[in-house]
């Protein structure tokens, strides 16, 4: 079994590793947090500080784009897509989670390159707050696992 020999310190060197991020504007107080918590956990992990590339998009339906973009151009061990979607009294909160998720999850697949999705999707602002630290750390920590993983198995 691929990883299974490996503990988990070994799963998160992020030393060599090179992270693309691409975050959202669109709530940008949760965002900036889930960026800074993401960026200092992929640190603290050894990945190097130039290793690291962050984009922003206006929101979370511009973020599959720019990830489709960086996988084209190539380079990237994994990606993380970044932002936050707070539910409103329209349908647009349902249309904006599914359609950014569908598309986080169709450029890892159609790239085979791990995309550690952060997207938050909150029922209000309090939820995001509450999720942000936690939410920036845990998908430095996944782009990393992946991609040592995929690594292996590649």
């Amino acid at each position: 079994m691929f990883g299974a020999d490996k503990g988990k310190a070994d799963r998160l060197d992020g030393k060599d590793l090179v992270i693309g991020i691409v975050q959202a504007r669109f709530n940008q107080d949760v965002t900036n947090t889930l960026a800074q918590a993401c960026r200092e956990e992929l640190l603290a992990h050894g990945v190097a500080e130039k290793d690291i590339e962050h984009v922003l998009v206006p929101g979370a339906l511009e973020v599959p784009v720019a990830l489709q973009a960086m996988a084209e151009k190539g380079g990237y061990d994994a990606l993380v897509a970044l932002g936050c979607i707070i539910r409103g009294e329209t349908y647009h909160f349902e249309l904006v989670a599914n359609e950014s998720a569908a598309g986080v999850t169709r450029v890892a697949l159609d790239y085979q390159l791990p995309i550690a999705n952060a997207i938050l999707t909150t029922e209000d602002m309090a939820q995001a707050v509450a999720r942000q630290v936690d939410k920036g750390r845990d998908a430095a920590q996944v782009a990393i696992e992946m991609a040592n993983l995929l690594e292996d198995i590649g």
